[in-house]
């Protein structure tokens, strides 16, 4: 009936026609019209699939550089849809996804990419794609992941991306993208993983984030980004992984992210962030394997509930405030791989540190530990052999660890490095450190290790990095040492190590980064087999009893940077070895025997820095390369030098000095082969000399204290020695400290012992300051610090001071400002001259470039014969030789100095300097010259200290602003006026137009008082 139907209403036929008839023809006309219609759509087909090659080829001749030949076969030989990296449909033969991963391409990518209109994946990562991302992407409405990850993509997200409400995955990891995320995430409802992690985005987080309810991954790590986390986030209930790291946020971290249960991966290190973490953590986070909050500002009581995390693996809360006793147990954690509690506030005492060691050591998987500078106190126990054998790294260094290191630490066959550095560790090292056989790195600096270094270390042959220095280790070098043929760098200074260096140091070829053997008590001859260092940069063997020429061998040293020899007693010329050194830029041969004349070769090299002072050189001094520029080259010392630039300040040659040094070269050689049986004596001679000729120079009883060994005292003996901190026995406040006269019982000797506040923030840091910039630095014109104090109170309360010599005449502020006490020209030029000396071996003779960053009256003391002596080394900044900072914090928003003293560059961000010392070495000298504080009342309406000063020298009315006190008829005004004139030198706005040190000190030792 219905076929019957149909056809009445649609076939010209009539009614009497038979139905058969009827059905034969509609068949017919049915097969040729689908016919017509398959034609029709392989028209169509063969028509779209032709745009998708149009625009693939159009991709391709964007390429600049094909390096595994991807579009080798682009081309009419295969069909579009068996091109390498190109996927298509099987229904409708379109091309649905274009993965090219991996393959090297570099060029931009076309906005033809658009027209690829059934393109569901586009993979690009790992390639080296230039320019910003086309915008016509978003006309792609199937797509769902768009991963463009490792690329050089610039400009802003394509804010069309919004019509592509179907993306699941949007990779942009690791580009140069740059601008505001767009806010359009309220259109893609279907995200569910977002990684922009790693570009230069700005502006903040967008808060339509909070609209991808399905969202599963967020990483938005490493981008500039600031502002606070969008309370919006609360919906995102499928979160898993979240990655905030590194963002610049600031305010608190939402407590609503603790309640959001899938989470297993939280990532928000290395922001502003501050707060307490919640104290059920972990309740509501089962799966959590990874918590990193470290660096960031978070404070209270690290939770006890995280002993419930029992998927952790991760947990790092490094560098931030957290306080209080550490009370998480850490033995239900058995997933632990690695915890780190650097650089935080905790209370500790001998049963927490232990019990915390013991909890540790039930982690079976713990791969990484590193509880340095936690402020934990106590003895290692011998449970830290139990640690995982899993265990690679164990730190503990900065914190008050004490008593011996235990054998079981031999147990721990896994670690790779160990750093104990900065405690309080005592006696020898156990033998069974020679069974850490994969131990690569050491480092045991700074504690009070004593005996002899055990020769099992030589057993470590993977060893690359060993730290010894500033210990008590006595005896000799083991020779077991050459066993450790991939030692890179070996530090045992300041110890009391004795005897030669043995030959088979100089054999180990593996030294590249450092040898330092200095401040021991090393004797003999350098040895041949220096010349197999050839790959050694920094060389330090200064402050020991070596003897000897230097040897011709040092030519083979090609890679050498750096040569430390002063303070020994090495003889004969400086050999011609060290001209073909071309890498050579730092030389301190000071404090020696050296003779003849210096070596024209030196005005070759490309030096930084080269120190000859007080030998027995003669003769010309050259007048080029290092020998033109008195910052950088000091002969001090040297008294028959004679010639070389002005600056100098040497007298004239004479015709007979160069024929006088030639006849006595000629002689010394022949002494020094005939006599050669004396070398010995005349060394012991050479040496009494010195101490003799030094203890005549410096005050009995300092000099008594300076030989003195003396341990690392305690808070008891403090208490005694000051009668209880008492207010008769204080002598002054700072910032950061109190100072108070002390007589110490053991010995008798009166000595000032500064007391830190520890409450004040920044307090600890200053401490670690100050031994950071003394540990290593000595000079007549420097307070010298003779031990310190690091413990606790009576009170349980953290405890820490430094011992100084003390100082009878007070600080220079307390003359220069004073009625009952006045100071005349002489005394105040030779304390400008000692002032001077002191910045000068910071500056240029300590190793590093120590900046003091507080330079001013206050900070300037002076001993029984009215010497000054430079000290409050708080605020100092140490800086590699070129000049970079290395302290850990280098933010140049911190403000340093005092008002008034210090430069004006540092008011504005900029970075410490040397030029920034010298500055307030200028206000200073004007102010011992003038009487005036640089704050005086006088100075208002943009006049200053330093315009004050100025103007009077470009009127030629110097003595006019002068402090009457230092007038008189014999005053020589020259002198005067030269002195202000340094003043005002020194005191530039400009860093750039300021006087160098050495200048300075050259300047200065040529005025007189009368």
């Amino acid at each position: 009936m219905c076929y019957s139907s149909f056809l009445k209403a649609f076939l010209p036929f009539k009614s009497s026609t038979p139905v058969t008839m009827r059905y034969s023809f509609f068949l017919k006309a049915f097969l040729l019209n689908l016919a017509i219609l398959i034609q029709m759509h392989a028209v169509v087909s063969g028509s779209n699939l032709h745009t998708d090659q149009v625009a693939l080829l159009k991709i391709k001749s964007r390429i600049t550089n094909d390096p595994h030949g991807v579009f080798r076969l682009w081309n009419d030989s295969l069909p579009i849809c068996k091109w390498l990296g190109v996927t298509c449909g099987r229904r409708h033969q379109r091309v649905t996804s274009l993965n090219l991963t991996g393959k090297g391409l570099a060029g931009s990518l076309s906005p033809f990419l658009g027209n690829l209109s059934f393109l569901r994946y586009i993979i690009l990562d790992e390639n080296q794609l230039r320019g910003s991302i086309p915008p016509e992407i978003g006309r792609l409405s199937r797509l769902q992941n768009l991963s463009l990850k490792s690329n050089f993509f610039t400009g802003e997200i394509p804010a069309n991306l919004s019509s592509c409400s179907k993306l699941r995955l949007l990779n942009l990891h690791l580009n140069k993208l740059s601008g505001k995320i767009p806010n359009i995430f309220s259109s893609l409802q279907m995200m569910r993983k977002l990684v922009l992690e790693d570009n230069n985005f700005t502006g903040g987080i967008p808060p339509s984030i909070g609209n991808l309810t399905y969202l599963e991954r967020l990483f938005l790590m490493d981008n500039p980004l600031g502002g606070t986390i969008p309370d919006s986030f609360d919906q995102l209930k499928e979160l898993r992984l979240l990655g905030l790291g590194g963002n610049g946020l600031v305010g608190e971290f939402p407590l609503f992210f603790y309640n959001l249960s899938m989470l297993e991966f939280i990532n928000i290190s290395q922001n502003q962030l501050r707060g307490n973490l919640p104290t059920n953590l972990c309740l509501s986070q089962p799966r959590l394997s990874t918590l990193l909050v470290d660096f960031n500002n978070f404070s209270g009581f690290l939770p006890p509930s995280l002993s419930n995390c029992s998927e952790l693996e991760l947990l790092d809360f490094a560098t931030n405030d957290f306080k209080g006793r550490i009370k998480v147990d850490f033995r239900k954690l058995q997933k632990l791989q690695f915890l780190s509690l650097y650089d935080n506030d905790f209370e500790s005492n001998h049963v927490d540190f232990k019990n915390l060691v013991d909890s540790l050591s039930n982690c079976s998987n713990l791969e990484q530990l590193e509880l340095g500078s936690s402020k934990l106190i106590g003895v290692l126990p011998d449970s830290v052999g139990n640690f995982s054998p899993k265990l690679n790294y164990i730190g503990l260094g900065e914190n008050y660890i004490s008593g011996s290191l235990p054998s079981s630490i031999g147990n721990l066959f896994g670690l790779t490095e160990i750093d104990l550095s900065l405690n309080n560790f005592t006696d020898m090292i156990p033998e069974s450190i020679g069974q850490l056989q994969n131990l690569e790195r050491l480092y045991l600096v700074s504690n009070a290790f004593s005996g002899i270094i055990p020769p099992s270390i030589g057993n470590l042959s993977f060893l690359t990095e060993l730290y010894m220095g500033a210990n008590k280790f006595e005896g000799t070098i083991p020779s077991t040492l050459s066993s450790c043929k991939k030692l890179i760098l070996l530090s045992l200074f300041q110890n009391n190590l004795r005897g030669s260096v043995p030959k088979e140091i100089f054999q180990l070829s593996s030294l590249s980064i450092v040898l330092d053997l200095g401040e021991n008590n090393l004797s003999g001859v350098l040895p041949q087999e220096i010349g197999n260092l050839k790959n050694l940069g920094h060389l330090d063997l200064s402050e020991n009893r070596l003897s000897g020429e230097l040897p011709s061998s040092f030519s083979s040293c090609i890679s050498l940077e750096s040569l430390d020899l002063s303070s020994n007693f090495f003889h004969g010329s400086i050999p011609e070895a060290l001209g073909s050194l071309r890498g050579l830029e730092y030389i301190n041969l000071s404090r020696n025997n050296f003779s003849g004349p210096l070596p024209t070769y030196l005005q070759k090299l490309d030096l930084k820095d080269v120190d000859l002072a007080y030998n027995n050189f003669e003769g010309e001094v050259p007048v080029k390369g290092v020998f033109s520029n008195t910052s950088i080259i000091s002969l001090i010392g040297n008294h028959r030098l004679c010639g070389g630039i002005p600056d100098l300040h040497l007298p004239k040659c004479t015709a007979s000095d160069s024929k006088r040094s030639t006849r006595k070269l000629s002689i010394r050689v022949v002494v020094v082969i005939s006599l050669s049986s004396t070398v010995v004596g005349l060394a012991v001679v050479s040496f009494l000399l010195f101490h003799y000729c030094k203890k005549r120079n410096t005050n009995k009883q300092l000099d008594t204290i300076s030989t003195k060994s003396f341990e690392k005292i305690s808070y008891g003996k403090l208490f005694k020695a000051t009668e209880g901190f008492s207010l008769e026995n204080l002598i002054g406040t700072g910032s950061f400290a109190s100072v108070y006269k002390g007589v110490l019982d053991e010995s008798g000797f009166t000595v000032a012992i500064k007391v830190l506040n520890l409450n004040l923030r920044g307090g600890f840091k200053s401490f670690m300051a100050k031994c950071g910039a003394l540990r290593n630095i000595r000079h007549r014109n420097l307070v010298k610090v003779i031990t310190s104090c690091s413990s606790i109170d009576f009170q349980g309360n953290d405890f820490k001071a430094l011992v100084y010599d003390f100082m009878p005449n007070g600080s220079l502020e307390s003359w220069l400002h004073s009625i009952q006490q006045m100071l005349d020209l002489a005394q105040r030029i030779n304390i400008i001259k000692d002032v001077a000396c002191a910045i000068e071996y910071l500056h240029c003779h300590c190793g590093n470039v120590v900046v003091h960053c507080d330079l001013k009256p206050s900070n300037i003391l002076l001993d029984t014969d009215m010497i000054a002596h430079v000290g409050d080394f708080g605020l100092a900044k140490i800086l590699s030789p070129e000049g970079i900072s290395n302290a850990k914090n280098n933010s140049s928003s911190v403000f340093r100095g005092t008002i008034g003293y210090a430069p004006p560059e540092y008011g504005f961000g900029s970075e410490v300097s040397t030029s920034g010392d010298i500055y307030s070495y200028g206000i200073l000298l004007l102010e011992m010259m003038t009487g005036k504080k640089p704050v005086d009342p006088m100075f208002e309406e943009g006049s200053t200290l330093h315009s004050y000063a100025r103007n009077a020298l470009a009127n030629g009315s110097v003595l006019q602003i002068l402090d009457p006190v230092i007038l008189n008829e014999d005053t020589d005004e020259k002198s005067l006026i030269s002195l202000v004139k340094i003043g005002v030198q020194c005191s530039l706005e400009s860093p750039q137009e300021r006087m160098d040190i050495g200048t300075v000190v050259h300047d200065l030792f040529s005025v007189t008082c009368n």
